[in-house]
């Protein structure tokens, strides 16, 4: 039960849960995110923000020295070449807290899963029951 409560409720509960510095680079992850996908809803799934769009979108979230960014296996490989000089995993990258964020490709990024989304990418599949 102690786990619930600690467990944020939504998008606000969980950036103020940072100190002011982090909370800044948040609130600007998720403004470029919401930009670039007006039509998604925000939620809180494992534990972290997430935007929903026909599926999780992409989600993200704050650590002692780095921003999570989880734009799915696809958007790491899509990006592959530009994210050469970041700390990637099969469906993440780490956006380091002491470098600018780079806010201008975080917003490419989710331009593209947007577009997968709605499949629109070639090569994308379309999620059951979407037209």
């Amino acid at each position: 039960m102690m786990a619930q409560r600690l467990s944020p409720n939504n998008f606000d509960e969980y950036i103020a849960g940072f100190p002011v510095s982090t909370r800044i680079i948040l609130e600007q992850v998720r403004a470029v995110i919401k930009a670039s996908a007006p039509d998604a809803t925000e939620a809180i799934k494992y534990g972290i923000p997430t935007f929903v769009l026909r599926g999780n979108l992409v989600h993200f979230g704050a650590f002692k020295s780095h921003i999570g960014f989880y734009p799915t296996p696809s958007g790491i490989l899509k990006f592959k070449k530009e994210l050469s000089n970041f700390t990637t995993a099969k469906g993440s990258v780490q956006f380091l807290l002491s470098q600018p964020m780079p806010l201008a490709l975080i917003t490419k990024m989710v331009q593209f899963r947007v577009k997968e989304a709605l499949g629109k990418t070639p090569g994308a599949k379309n999620p059951k029951g979407a037209h």
